[in-house]
């Protein structure tokens, strides 16, 4: 039964079919007893479901059947309906389970991983941020009126490629790199007013809502592109005809 109460981001965590063993109740019965509780915190409007969390497990005979994880809240919310000894010795063995250092597991290696990349990622996209927040001011400033921003596929389409050519081009010039799908200026380039991130709402695959970034270019950021671009021999298609009739 040990398995069946552990430590997950320090917060004690019990399957029912534990309470059920630990107050000798059919685990069916546990199941009712926890249905009627949530639905008693449900009309009181207490958050009964944050304290029982469903769950399922495979028996002997391999078939899914259902359960509960129980916060420790939870716990003693169900435990009160039962022995005062039992519940005192549940209390106890949770008392237990909190003093033990916590178990580093490579589950929990692996999330901290993830976490850490999403926050590198936050930090980049960040910097980007502050940096189109506060462009330094110049000549190019002054006459660069417009205050539109422009997608790189209408960049591209100027200069007769895909938006994909452009951005590796972009990214060999030592322009650009791209981080979990959006594409993010070197540090070289931040503070001059080049782009500007836009926040798009989008929902995963798994219904979640979640945001992106998507980055567009100022005018100032378009200039600052021709400029590099007809260093390297790349001219819009507009001067490639104009070049061509002379």
């Amino acid at each position: 039964m040990n398995e069946l109460i552990r430590i997950e981001n320090g917060e004690v965590k019990l399957d029912s079919r534990m309470i059920a063993h630990h107050f000798g109740k059919e685990h069916k019965n546990v199941l009712a007893d926890i249905r009627d509780e949530m639905e008693k915190l449900k009309k009181a409007e207490l958050g009964g479901q944050l304290i029982f969390q469903p769950s399922s497990y495979a028996n002997n005979q391999n078939k899914v059947q259902p359960c509960y994880i129980l916060t420790k809240a939870g716990a003693l919310q169900l435990a009160a309906r039962y022995d005062a000894v039992a519940r005192r010795k549940l209390i106890m063995k949770i008392e237990e389970m909190e003093k033990q250092p916590p178990q580093i597991t490579s589950q929990f290696l692996y999330q901290l991983a993830k976490r850490q990349e999403e926050l590198e990622k936050q930090v980049t996209v960040a910097h980007q941020v502050i940096g189109e927040l506060k462009p330094k001011a110049d000549y190019t400033d002054k006459i660069l009126k417009s205050k539109g921003t422009v997608t790189m596929q209408q960049i591209s389409k100027d200069y007769g490629m895909s938006a994909t050519a452009m951005n590796r081009m972009l990214h060999q010039l030592g322009v650009q790199y791209k981080q979990s799908g959006q594409w993010l200026l070197y540090s070289k380039h931040h503070g001059k007013g080049y782009t500007h991130s836009e926040t798009i709402d989008i929902t995963r695959t798994d219904g979640r809502p979640d945001v992106t970034m998507h980055t567009k270019w100022t005018q100032k950021g378009r200039l600052f592109l021709y400029n590099l671009l007809k260093e390297n021999d790349t001219l819009p298609m507009i001067e490639r005809d104009e070049v061509e009739a002379v």
